[in-house]
């Protein structure tokens, strides 16, 4: 299968860090390499209202069916978002929340057509010590553990002022080669 990144940029600042670390990672992927990069902050999402259990009819969103065709037609999605709170931002949060929707509608197949995918992370940080972006790492890999994705782990880089992550030359190493690791599927711990 021929692969293709979504992009999905989750900061709340254009241009920001974690862009920057995203695209100089992407600058890797093969030539021709299908990328398309969508900035959440610019496609607002409501409040996720969970509905699963009721009698009343889901709230469509607006932007929200732009999402989940580019998410279907992706093979590797890209989570690019800064810690925030030692978690992934409020959009990226927002986002999966409509995973949630989709497990059921309106193609109850989501799960089954995202099995096999690769979910992977980008992040800038403020911190210094790459261990307090845990969180935001244990979420990515349960949610890709849950779908039955592959996960290819979070490239992290140190940065807070804009464009500070650029004279980070440990991100700028494994920007190099991030794209080019074997992801695992993603298991849950108890899974062994």
């Amino acid at each position: 299968m021929t692969r293709s990144f979504l992009f999905l940029l989750a900061g709340a600042r254009p241009d920001g860090n974690t862009e920057l670390l995203a695209r100089a990672a992407a600058e890797q992927l093969p030539s021709g390499t299908e990328q398309r990069w969508l900035d959440l902050a610019r496609l607002p999402l409501a409040d996720y209202v969970d509905a699963r259990h009721s009698d009343v009819p889901w709230p469509q969103q607006e932007n929200e069916e732009l999402l989940r065709q580019a998410t279907l037609a992706a093979t590797d999605i890209v989570i690019a978002s800064p810690l925030y709170w030692y978690s992934m931002s409020s959009y990226a949060k927002r986002y999966f929340d409509y995973w949630s929707k989709w497990l059921t509608t309106p193609d109850p197949g989501f799960r089954t057509t995202m099995r096999g995918r690769t979910l992977w992370g980008v992040t800038a940080m403020a911190h210094r010590e790459e261990v307090v972006a845990q969180p935001l790492v244990h979420t990515l890999h349960h949610t890709a553990a849950y779908m039955g994705m592959h996960f290819g782990g979070v490239l992290l880089g140190n940065g807070s002022r804009p464009g500070q992550v650029r004279a980070d030359e440990r991100a700028a190493m494994r920007a190099k080669t991030f794209f080019a690791q074997e992801a695992s599927l993603a298991r849950f711990p108890f899974e062994g």
